[in-house]
């Protein structure tokens, strides 16, 4: 038993299923607990080692699709797991990532948002913005560029292939720790601060705008945190950006009542607007420049390389 689980990989052959599974929970036991178990198999006596495992990867072959069937993966052939593993492992694990860190991102932000909006009025029970601002905040407005991060990857699958040390710096888990929640926790603080007590400063006189003011620097900072987050820009990413701000613009000519067009069409609204989104953007995009130019990731310094070569 010491050696199994020593033992990066396992091979086990010629044993029933139910020793096969117990190999498994042995691993899964008394390993690491941030290890995660694979196993792979083909044939039907896998079939109770691929349930017991972390993640089960079945290979369709001569002994039928049993193995395939219980699987969390099905490939077709063995020599499929490189491609697997090393680019739609490693870029499922980079976007569920970003995706978990903008939805977090997008929730503590307008949170914030209303904190010092209440802590202004003496904490009384009042909402910033109306239901189907925030329904439509959650929805139509962020949604498509905050999930077209699902088609971002940092490398193109190549040099994924070509450098599988990439795949190693994925068990530091350092893409979704506790470090990367507190970092964008600090950053929807800021960025939540920056644009409630900037249109206070701005807009002192115009203090009955305070939603439309808000709101549109909202919008445009969530918009632009999705184009600094992504790495490799989609004809998709594009049209979810563009999408996402054409609905919010219809969404205040539909609704005529809740906003004040000639207000939000004045010259003195748009560039305040727009000062504040810059104060609540533009130290980010500083700083990410500033870290790609001295202190590059790995994947960074792989493309760069890539296309000198």
């Amino acid at each position: 038993m010491e050696s199994i689980i020593e033992s990066p990989s396992v091979v086990v052959c010629r044993c029933s299923p139910t020793q096969k599974a117990t190999v498994t929970d042995l691993l899964k036991k008394y390993r690491n607990k941030k290890i995660r178990v694979c196993a792979i198999g083909d044939g039907g006596n896998d079939v109770s080692m691929i349930q017991s495992a972390h993640v089960g990867i079945g290979i369709v072959g001569k002994e039928g699709k049993q193995a395939s069937l219980a699987a969390d993966f099905s490939i077709n052939q063995f020599s499929y797991l490189t491609r697997l593993l090393f680019v739609h492992g490693r870029d499922s694990y980079k976007r569920t990532a970003s995706l978990s860190q903008f939805i977090i991102h997008r929730g503590v932000i307008i949170s914030v948002m209303q904190a010092i909006f209440s802590s202004i009025f003496s904490f009384i029970a009042i909402s910033l913005y109306q239901g189907f601002l925030l329904v439509g905040y959650g929805t139509v407005y962020t949604m498509f560029p905050v999930f077209s991060l699902v088609l971002d990857k940092d490398v193109p699958a190549d040099i994924a292939l070509l450098y599988p040390e990439l795949y190693k710096e994925l068990a530091k888990g350092r893409s979704l720790s506790l470090k990367t929640f507190s970092l964008w926790v600090l950053i929807s603080v800021y960025q939540g601060s920056a644009i409630m007590y900037g249109a206070f400063v701005l807009f002192g006189d115009d203090f009955i705008h305070i939603v439309s003011i808000t709101f549109t620097a909202l919008i445009l900072t969530e918009l632009l945190m999705v184009a600094l987050a992504i790495r490799t820009w989609h004809t998709l990413m594009v049209v979810g950006e563009f999408l996402s701000f054409t609905c919010y613009i219809l969404s205040i000519v539909i609704f005529q009542n809740h906003f004040d067009i000639r207000f939000l069409e004045s010259w003195s609204f748009i560039w305040r607007v727009v000062t504040i989104t810059a104060i609540s953007c533009l130290p980010l995009y500083i700083l990410k420049y500033m870290q790609t130019q001295f202190k590059p990731p790995i994947h960074e310094k792989l493309k760069q390389y890539s296309t000198l070569k």
